[in-house]
């Protein structure tokens, strides 16, 4: 879970990092989608350290340890919104291959609780894939 973790943080401050730097035709839209992105990822993240303090773990929280834990990478300021869109779309791939990872020993380990926020974030991701696979479409 603490990688699960350190990956959301990262996805986190990624979408805060394009939420800031959106320029362009499509600024209104994408500055509001991010800022929705990043607060629901907020929350997740939140949820996500008190499973791991629920498990009688401690959670990874300085960003040092999330820049060496996570699998996602920082993202350039300069992006324009397709990139954008399509950085966010390759870190939610990221966070599904991570989430089936949770899922795997989750099970082993008959842990439903985790279980059960996961399914839920799966579905999500897999909304929002498709939302921003269908923007990125356009013209």
């Amino acid at each position: 879970m603490n990688v699960f973790l350190a990956d959301y943080h990262m996805h986190y401050q990624k979408l805060r990092n394009f939420h800031w730097n959106i320029t362009g035709p499509h600024f209104f839209e994408l500055h509001v989608k991010f800022e929705e992105l990043y607060e629901d990822a907020k929350l997740k993240i939140d949820e996500i350290a008190e499973r791991v303090l629920t498990l009688r773990r401690k959670p990874i929280s300085n960003f040092s340890s999330y820049l060496n834990t996570s699998s996602i990478k920082e993202s350039e300021t300069n992006l324009v919104d397709r990139e954008m869109v399509s950085t966010i779309l390759e870190d939610h791939e990221v966070l599904l291959k991570q989430l089936k990872m949770v899922i795997k020993t989750a099970e082993d380990t008959k842990d439903d609780g985790t279980l059960d926020i996961i399914g839920t974030y799966i579905s999500e991701l897999e909304k929002t894939n498709w939302i921003l696979n269908a923007w990125n479409q356009r013209n």
